[in-house]
């Protein structure tokens, strides 16, 4: 990983599951929906001044949306 570059996708893991779900109730109300499904599917992480993530959420059937969120050092 270099620090500044996006990483490549990856999987996503249990870890990227539990920042996923942190950000799950600020979606739903910014898209005013609760999601069926609100499952990790892979992620990029890019390392600044923390760490930024990149991550693919499936919400729905056939719907997969981009989640962005931040963890400061």
């Amino acid at each position: 990983m270099m620090c500044g570059a996006p990483s490549a996708a990856q999987p996503a893991t249990a870890e990227t599951q539990n920042i996923a779900d942190q950000v799950r109730s600020q979606l739903e109300e910014k898209e005013n929906k609760k999601f069926p499904v609100f499952k990790a599917v892979s992620f990029r992480s890019q390392v600044v001044a923390g760490t930024n993530y990149f991550i693919k959420v499936e919400c729905g059937p056939g719907r997969e949306l981009p989640v962005q969120a931040r963890a400061v050092w």
